[in-house]
């Protein structure tokens, strides 16, 4: 039998659920266990594909093309998780396939309703993870706050999942937030406590409290919240602020989480201390021998989560070369205004990442065409790629004005543009080049000293492509196309000759990289960053 966690978030949003899951994870998988995680997201939308950045922060790519929420991020970096579109559900996707069957009259004229139909619908979801995924544990993170009405399908299901596999099969853990009032010098249990109160109203009486706080907890309130939540004592886990994100696993794990969790689904299984973890991945983290300051040229900025990915693949690549990475964030539009040079004479790199929209392209031109010509180590990701190719189009070879047709139709250059069967496209969700491609990388380059292979497999998300018409002239000047999907002739990767390291992909190498496993391009990119 699958055993399955239930992981609930209460009292605010943001207090980490996705990380917390990812940790649980992470200490089960290190017991022997094999383990797949599940996001279950409240909101209408299909998936956050036509979400803004702003809105939902970045769109997680899984190898199967699944636009998904971020937190799968966490899911595959902490553990050997592959996730696919089963680890992602949304109240859109749930509800559309229940209508969906409701029209073809699956039901035989029943009256379609939320129970059972809907939440039958999401408990079938999430045995689909158990079964495509074979785990022996299957952590299912149920998006928003305890008490939001879009979530009240999700917590129902979840409540009859222990009716449906037993007691012993399921464990309900609930994350809440125990507040430190400063100016009363007081640690304040009330918050969790009403929210385990509302929990326990819609029928579910959590197992675990994991109690997210800036202070350590005292025995007399791990007391008081073990009495008033109905939770023995050594199920109150204290989560208090760390400087890495890496170091919760080791947090549960000294709180022996591990253990509890073993003892509930009454399953016996090898011992475990994290070593590994702890040693190439948290001290690496907490004491660096190195620094190095690395511009990341966006233009979202304002938002942490726009870019999630992207910064915890730079947080790997100086785990690997022993360096603290500082990212120094730069806006796009302040190029557009003030010119490189104020931003960029100080950094030992500079990286270009993905994005729509014309707003802030030029600025990212300005940024590239800065580190190419002050042999500033270079990585530019997706639309970092496209912007690359415009500026050397422009710049080396002449072509003024080229541009790309998504941001100017009318181009006389268009070094970029959409394939033919992206431009009969008339829907925006799911319809660009999503998933993993594989890439083909040319013998004597860069990307074939970074990668070490020949073939590759990357993830990809987007609409527009390098204009293959121009390649030729682009090759003469200096660019080399070095690596390719062979099947549509499509350029993947470009860099060039005379730099000491200048290199741009049409894909999202991020998306593959771990702490304890950084991703090849972030790695030699900080290495070369050292090196100047």
């Amino acid at each position: 039998m699958n055993k399955f966690i239930f992981v609930t978030g209460g009292v605010i949003s943001s207090l980490g659920k996705g990380i917390a899951c990812a940790s649980i994870g992470k200490i089960l998988e290190a017991r022997g266990l094999k383990v797949s995680l599940m996001k279950l997201d409240p909101y209408i939308n299909v998936d956050p594909g036509t979400m803004n950045p702003y809105q939902h922060g970045e769109v997680y790519v899984t190898d199967d093309g699944a636009e998904t929420d971020l937190d799968l991020g966490h899911y595959e970096r902490f553990t050997h998780t592959r996730a696919t579109k089963f680890n992602n559900a949304t109240t859109g996707q749930v509800y559309n396939a229940v209508i969906s069957r409701e029209r073809r009259g699956d039901y035989l004229g029943k009256t379609i309703q939320v129970i059972p139909h809907i939440t039958n619908e999401i408990k079938d979801r999430i045995k689909k993870v158990a079964e495509v995924s074979g785990a022996d544990v299957v952590l299912v993170e149920i998006g928003g706050t305890v008490g939001d009405i879009e979530s009240l399908p999700f917590l129902e299901a979840a409540r009859q999942f222990r009716q449906d596999v037993g007691y012993q099969n399921t464990i309900y853990v609930h994350l809440t937030l125990v507040p430190y009032i400063r100016v009363a010098g007081e640690i304040k249990t009330k918050p969790t406590q009403h929210s385990v109160g509302t929990l326990r109203e819609i029928g579910i009486q959590p197992d675990v409290l994991i109690c997210r706080t800036e202070k350590t907890l005292s025995e007399d309130v791990k007391d008081k919240i073990s009495l008033f939540c109905s939770i023995r004592k050594e199920a109150v886990i204290e989560a208090k602020d760390v400087d890495s994100i890496y170091q919760i696993p080791l947090v549960f794990k000294d709180q022996i989480l591990d253990e509890i969790i073993l003892g509930h689904f009454n399953l016996i299984s090898r011992h475990s201390e994290l070593k590994d973890w702890e040693e190439s991945v948290v001290k690496r983290v907490l004491g660096p021998k190195h620094k190095i300051k690395i511009a990341f040229v966006g233009k979202y900025l304002g938002l942490q989560d726009a870019y999630k990915s992207v910064y915890e693949a730079l947080t790997h690549a100086g785990i690997a070369n022993d360096a603290k990475v500082e990212i120094q964030r730069v806006d796009s539009e302040d190029i557009e205004k003030y010119g490189a040079e104020k931003f960029l004479k100080d950094v030992s790199g500079v990286l270009v990442p993905g994005g729509f929209g014309y707003r802030g392209i030029e600025g990212k031109i300005k940024a590239i065409k800065y580190a190419r010509e002050n042999n500033v180590p270079f990585l530019g990701l997706c639309l970092g790629m496209q912007c690359a190719v415009i500026e050397f189009s422009r710049n080396a070879c002449g072509l003024k004005g080229a541009n790309s047709t998504e941001f100017m139709p009318k181009t006389k250059y268009p070094v970029i543009s959409l394939l033919e069967e992206q431009r009969r496209v008339k829907d925006m969700g799911g319809t660009m080049r999503l998933g993993a491609y594989p890439c083909r990388i040319k013998n004597g380059t860069l990307a074939k000293k970074v990668y070490r292979q020949e073939l590759v497999s990357e993830r990809h998300r987007h609409r527009y492509e390098f204009n293959e018409k121009f390649r030729t002239l682009l090759e003469k000047k200096g660019m080399v196309f070095s690596g390719i999907y062979k099947n549509k002739n499509l350029v993947e990767i470009v860099e060039l000759k005379k730099h000491p390291f200048f290199i741009a992909v049409q894909f999202h190498p991020e998306f593959k990289s771990k702490p304890d496993s950084a991703h090849p391009l972030f790695r030699d990119f900080i290495k070369a960053g050292l090196q100047k």
